[in-house]
């Protein structure tokens, strides 16, 4: 595939359940070789999106395409073109590492005669070979994922849906997954993934926001830092608590964010906010030790945009 060729498009993709809207006129462009990050809440529609796109769900109005396979009239053409690694690991456990393969190789009709060489293809790649002959149930967080999405890639899938498949793994073994998955992006896969995580957010070429059904933006992670409206004030301040409930209600506060024992907040202008802080940490008993203005991350901007869709 053609990097600068078009994986994934949806125009207007919309899904109603009765009178509950889950996707709400969704448009996304996504190209081959990209890794596509879908952020937002729980129940914000991203795994009905994720079911749509894969041709499990119909939509109720709009359409797509996913490897050129329109949603609506190719559906089983697109689920056996994509690969999909759920959150929950969902292979035997009783079997091995190469048991596992070796089962759903025969599902996806790999040819004998081919076999040999992708089974030692996706254990090198995915860093398995050692533990080939493992029970799946003995694998870490971390080695679980990696043999699900050795499993999900063993067709050559050139889309590859990933549903927050970091959660519950270590940080190091998170960092060493997205190697993994920097390295499938690099052969052409479209990486669809949707994740909680922000500083994972921040590997992404391209992010959507979600909430409601709603696409609330959609860019690469420094343009939606950069076009964040206001100013970031950053406040180290105890007791956490009652700081954010006191700042949160000054006038010109968009926005705020606990990090730590630090507080984020959004505003319209950082230095005529600058008094009514200090005012309202007299009022309140509340100690600060810094307050400075810094560049926005992307859950200033998560925080931001879902405060103004609230």
């Amino acid at each position: 595939m053609i990097r600068n060729e078009i994986a994934i498009q949806t125009k207007d993709l919309t899904r109603k359940f009765g009178e509950y809207t889950a996707v709400n006129q969704i448009n996304l462009s996504i190209r081959y070789g990209e890794i596509f990050g879908f952020l937002g809440a729980n129940g914000a529609g991203k795994s009905t999106t994720i079911r749509l796109l894969c041709g499990i769900l119909a939509p109720t109005g709009g359409t797509a395409t996913v490897g050129g396979y329109d949603i609506n009239t190719d559906s089983e053409k697109i689920k056996s073109s994509i690969g999909y690694v759920s959150q929950k690991f969902s292979l035997y456990t009783d079997l091995t590492v190469l048991e596992n393969l070796e089962f759903y190789g025969h599902i996806y009709n790999i040819s004998e005669k081919g076999w040999k060489n992708r089974l030692n293809e996706v254990l090198a790649l995915s860093g398995l070979e050692p533990w080939k002959n493992h029970i799946a149930a003995e694998l870490s967080g971390g080695w679980k994922q990696r043999l699900a999405i050795a499993n999900a890639t063993l067709h050559k899938p050139k889309i590859l849906f990933l549903d927050e498949p970091t959660a519950g793994v270590d940080p190091v073994s998170r960092r060493s997954l997205w190697e993994l998955l920097y390295e499938l992006a690099n052969q052409g896969t479209t990486l669809f993934a949707t994740t909680h995580y922000m500083e994972e957010a921040e590997r992404c070429h391209q992010i959507a926001f979600i909430s409601q059904g709603k696409i609330l933006a959609i860019g690469k992670p420094a343009d939606l830092k950069a076009n964040i409206k206001g100013k970031i004030i950053e406040i180290e301040c105890q007791p956490l608590m009652k700081a954010s409930q006191a700042f949160q209600k000054l006038p010109g506060v968009t926005g705020l964010t606990a990090y730590g024992t630090s507080l984020h907040l959004n505003v319209d202008n950082d230095e005529a906010i600058r008094p009514l802080i200090a005012e309202a940490a007299r009022n309140e008993s509340i100690s600060i030790t810094s307050l400075k203005t810094v560049p926005a991350s992307l859950e200033d901007v998560f925080a931001t945009l879902s405060e103004k869709s609230a």
